[in-house]
């Protein structure tokens, strides 16, 4: 499955989540059997290899995410966790709210 965060940074590990209007980069985490088996770094959402998108994970509840979920992505938003690492270590774990609650 396909996880997709807006960025500030290309470093898998310093990296931050930041909201859509200031990303520098998309983060695609490659999530499979209960860990991350690849991060990379695209400058459009769109550019990605990913036949499918299985979630996006926002910064807020703020965020503009009607249009991911036309396109059938699961809107998921951080809690606390800042880092790329810090945020999937929350998605194993279920500790991210869905968009809208």
């Amino acid at each position: 499955m396909f996880i997709l965060i807006p960025v500030d940074g290309i470093d898998e590990k310093l990296s931050k989540i930041t909201t859509i209007a200031n990303y520098k980069k998309w983060a695609l985490i490659d999530f499979n059997n209960g860990r991350s088996q690849d991060v990379s770094f695209y400058d459009d959402k769109d550019d990605t290899k990913a036949d499918f998108i299985d979630f996006i994970i926002l910064e807020n509840k703020f965020e503009n995410y009607l249009d991911f979920m036309n396109e059938g992505i699961m809107v998921l938003v951080r809690r606390e966790e800042e880092t790329i690492e810090d945020i999937i270590e929350a998605f194993k774990f279920k500790e991210l709210d869905e968009a809208g609650l």
